[in-house]
C-alpha cells in the first residue's frame, strides 16, 4: 500500500477519535490502525475468495473441496472482525465498504471461475501466500508499537498457515513438489495444478 493510500484511510471521510488505548499516542495509533485497514480488506476479500470457489469448484474433489472451505470462510469473517474491533478499540474507523476495498487493494482479483479442484486450490495457494505475507510485514511493524494488535496477527497467521496448508495437502506430490510453485498469476499455478493433476491420474 503507497503512502498516498495509507493517508487516504487516516484522514478521508473517517470519524476517527481524539483517543487511543492508554500508553498508545493516537498518532502512533492511527498509523498502526491504517495497516491494520489492509488487512481488513485483504481478510474480507479472502471470505469472499473462499465463497467463490466454494460456489464454483467442478469435477470428483467437488465434494471435499467444497466441504473443506466454510469452515475457512467462517474464520475468515472472525479474523476481520477481530481487526475491525481492535481498530475500533484505537479510536480509529474501520471501514469495512465493498467500493473502499475495491479502490485499495494492492492485489489482483481472483480470475478464475468454475473450474477443476485442483484449477481452484492452486490459485488459492497463492491467495493465501498474499495475505499472510503481508500479514506477516504488519505484525512485523506492530511489534514496535503495540503488543497486542502484534499478538492478534500472530495468532491469525497460525491458523491462516494451518489453512494453507489444508489446500497445499492437495497440491504436493509423493517428493514434496508444489502444483503452485514459481507460479507468477493465479491463472498460471491454476494451469499447473490442472497439468499436474492430470499426470498424477
Amino acid at each position: 500500500m503507497t503512502i498516498e493510500q495509507n493517508v487516504r484511510i487516516i484522514v478521508a471521510d473517517q470519524n476517527n477519535a481524539s483517543y487511543s488505548v492508554p500508553g498508545l499516542p493516537v498518532a502512533e495509533a492511527q498509523a498502526l490502525a491504517s495497516k491494520l485497514q489492509s488487512r481488513l480488506h485483504a481478510l474480507n476479500d479472502l471470505q469472499l475468495t473462499l465463497k467463490h470457489i466454494h460456489w464454483n469448484v467442478v469435477g470428483p474433489k467437488f465434494i471435499s473441496v467444497h466441504e473443506m472451505l466454510d469452515p475457512m470462510v467462517e474464520q475468515a469473517r472472525a479474523m476481520a472482525d477481530e481487526i475491525a474491533e481492535r481498530m475500533a478499540t484505537m479510536g480509529v474507523e474501520p471501514i469495512g465498504t465493498p467500493g473502499d476495498l475495491v479502490a485499495t487493494r494492492t492485489w489482483e482479483d481472483y480470475p478464475i471461475g468454475r473450474a477443476q479442484a485442483a484449477e481452484h486450490l492452486a490459485a488459492l495457494d497463492l491467495v493465501f501466500d498474499g495475505v499472510i505475507s503481508d500479514h506477516r510485514d504488519v505484525m512485523n511493524e506492530a511489534g514496535k508499537v503495540d503488543a497486542v494488535v502484534e499478538d492478534i496477527l500472530i495468532g491469525q497467521i497460525k491458523e491462516l498457515e494451518k489453512s494453507q496448508w489444508f489446500v497445499r495437502s492437495h497440491l504436493i506430490d509423493n517428493d514434496g513438489n508444489l502444483a503452485s510453485a514459481g507460479a507468477d498469476s493465479a491463472k498460471q499455478a491454476a494451469q499447473q495444478g490442472l497439468e499436474v493433476d492430470k499426470a498424477l491420474d
